[in-house]
């Protein structure tokens, strides 16, 4: 099968799946996609589950416009195919919060380099950018990751430093961070 039979296989899925009333709900609350079909992430895990992991298919889906897309892209996204530079790239074309959270969760977060990275964003200027970092240190700390006495005292420098200037969603980000690492 090509990458474009893929490809359509997967957009027949979505349209398949399709659910409306999230898909308004979405909108409404001001969810920006040019396409949004409004799918659980449930549904889409089954969906991903179908496809073998491709590197090519996971840029593909990312560059389209669809949230759905962008989900599924970082879920078959091969991470040994995954180098440093493209996870960069990738951050800074993240739409939205909901795909920062979806991509920390199904891509960021199982990168040999993730503990490198999030300590990296936490202290970048863009907002988006922390926000991966704080989403991405917090994923890591549940998952098992242990934190240095160092890397602790960086990660609440950072987090005190950018609470003040902080958006909501970065702010709950960092809070969400302080309550799962430090308590």
């Amino acid at each position: 099968m090509t990458i474009e039979d893929t490809l359509r296989e997967i957009k027949k899925e979505l349209r398949a799946n399709m659910n409306g009333v999230a898909s308004s709900y979405m909108r409404q609350h001001g969810a920006d996609y040019h396409v949004n079909f409004g799918i659980e992430l449930p549904r889409l895990r089954e969906i991903a589950a179908q496809f073998s992991p491709d590197h090519q298919l996971a840029r593909r889906l990312w560059h389209e416009n669809v949230r759905e897309s962008k989900i599924l892209a970082a879920m078959l996204m091969p991470i040994r195919e995954f180098p440093s530079e493209e996870c960069d790239l990738w951050l800074s074309q993240i739409p939205n919060v909901e795909i920062a959270q979806m991509t920390v969760l199904n891509l960021f977060s199982r990168l040999p380099y993730a503990g490198e990275k999030a300590f990296e964003w936490m202290a970048a200027k863009e907002e988006t950018t922390q926000l991966c970092g704080f989403l991405l240190i917090t994923r890591l700390h549940i998952q098992g990751a242990e934190l240095t006495a160092r890397d602790l005292q960086e990660f609440t420098d950072q987090a005190h430093a950018s609470l003040s200037t902080a958006s909501l969603p970065l702010r709950r980000a960092i809070k969400n961070a302080l309550t799962h690492i430090i308590g």
